[in-house]
């Protein structure tokens, strides 16, 4: 990791931070610098690898050395903390497991990897040095989203309230959906305009082998362009392009390696508003 740019951090209990593990970094380098302008940093030897990508030099995200052949390919979104120990605590008592952690990451911060009770695995970070994201939610080439999928909606959200302070509401209510669900910091009207991310349940649409898990969106100018730039650069496109609810066009694409991700552009409709990832 190398310093951040911006001032502050994230607010306690929202998305922060976004890495993906991949076999090679070279080729994720060439891949996400292609799509979305990305440079890149390597932190040293120290930290194995870890390569955080930047965007008009502020820190975007980060790509990271698979150690094991056995993990995952995958993206994986970082919830900010005040006290990593405390929600590690939480995360157990709500039903959650800790997988990893917790550990320092030199004067950077601490973090510890988690599950939730449906097995999406997720990440916090509390920080010392790396307060996370340089740049604004919803800019281009910057996180824009991010949304766990899963089978038990009922558990997910109760889980993500209790450890994080996030409430679960369909669109323009304040009551959650079975399908999906907006979360919303405690204290904030439910409503698109305040929501930091959101929950979906996996259908008969996904195979019954996939994994519960966590899909991280980018920003992009124009949706169509990014999924033909990524099939150009050697990934390809999972669903989409299509219009979202929410007046936004929105892809699944699959990187070169196999990384799952979304991309989504701003919405197009005048007066609507819309969370920045949806």
């Amino acid at each position: 990791m190398g310093e951040a740019t911006h001032e502050g951090a994230a607010a306690p209990g929202t998305p922060c931070w976004a890495d993906v593990m991949v076999p090679d970094v070279e080729a994720g380098k060439r891949f996400y610098g292609g799509l979305f302008g990305w440079a890149f940093r390597e932190a040293g030897p120290e930290y194995g690898g870890y390569t955080e990508a930047f965007l008009d030099g502020r820190p975007v995200a980060a790509l990271a050395p698979k150690p094991d052949g056995r993990m995952p390919t995958a993206w994986c979104v970082y919830f900010a903390s005040d006290d990593a120990a405390a929600t590690a605590a939480r995360i157990g008592e709500a039903g959650g497991q800790v997988v990893t952690g917790l550990f320092a990451v030199g004067p950077f911060g601490t973090m510890l990897l988690a599950a939730d009770p449906g097995g999406a695995v997720f990440g916090v970070w509390q920080a010392g040095g790396h307060r996370g994201f340089g740049t604004r939610r919803g800019e281009p080439g910057a996180f824009a989203w991010t949304e766990v999928r899963t089978r038990d909606a009922a558990a997910v959200d109760a889980f993500y309230e209790e450890v994080f302070g996030l409430v679960a509401h369909a669109p323009g209510s304040g009551e959650a959906t079975a399908g999906h669900a907006l979360w919303t910091p405690a204290g904030r009207p439910p409503g698109p305009e305040h929501a930091v991310g959101g929950r979906s349940v996996m259908g008969g649409e996904f195979p019954e082998v996939m994994p519960a898990h966590f899909l991280v969106h980018f920003a992009v100018e124009d949706c169509a362009a990014a999924a033909e730039a990524a099939g150009r650069l050697g990934g390809r496109v999972r669903s989409g392009p299509a219009k979202t609810p929410y007046g936004r066009r929105s892809a699944v694409l699959t990187d070169s390696q196999g990384a799952d991700f979304a991309v989504v552009e701003p919405a197009r409709a005048p007066g609507r508003e819309a969370p920045a990832g949806r």
